[in-house]
């Protein structure tokens, strides 16, 4: 599975203003709902629910909120390059600047289910979030998450 696979260049944002976790978490659960066609309650809710577990950020600056859905069938992801870093409970304290927001089916398919680690693994490349951060445009970002 390849990110380019669940992520496209429309679904990638730049210097998204968010004032803190919550309001990060909400505004990436509604606009992933309004572009994936899902309820937006839902998402937000699932969301929600899965960080009330522990928080995503898994350091670094980066953060992968996500969620399990039964009426997806396919992963989702949203990518969004924050303008100005948030606290988010990150495992190692950082505020976090990156945030790929992923939703992805109930149902535990293995080929499915490699989304998040295939996310996880490009986002673990100090050079590929170095590439993130100075990315100028969306087009130039995308590029360098889905490795073309």
């Amino acid at each position: 599975m390849k990110i380019s696979d669940f992520l496209s260049c429309t679904q990638v944002k730049i210097d998204l203003r968010a004032s803190d976790k919550s309001r990060l978490l909400q505004q990436l659960s509604t606009e992933a709902a309004n572009v994936a066609g899902l309820p937006a309650d839902e998402v937000v809710r699932e969301i929600t629910k899965r960080e009330e577990l522990g928080s995503t950020g898994v350091g670094n600056g980066v953060a992968l909120p996500h969620a399990r859905l039964t009426n997806l069938k396919t992963p989702f992801a949203l990518l969004a390059r924050i303008r100005h870093p948030i606290d988010f409970d990150a495992i190692d304290g950082q505020p976090v600047e990156i945030a790929v927001l992923l939703l992805l089916p109930a149902v535990d398919d293995s080929a499915k289910g490699n989304a998040l680690a295939c996310v996880a693994r490009a986002l673990r490349d100090a050079e590929t979030l170095r590439k993130i951060r100075s990315a100028p445009d969306r087009e130039a970002l995308f590029r360098v998450v889905a490795g073309t």
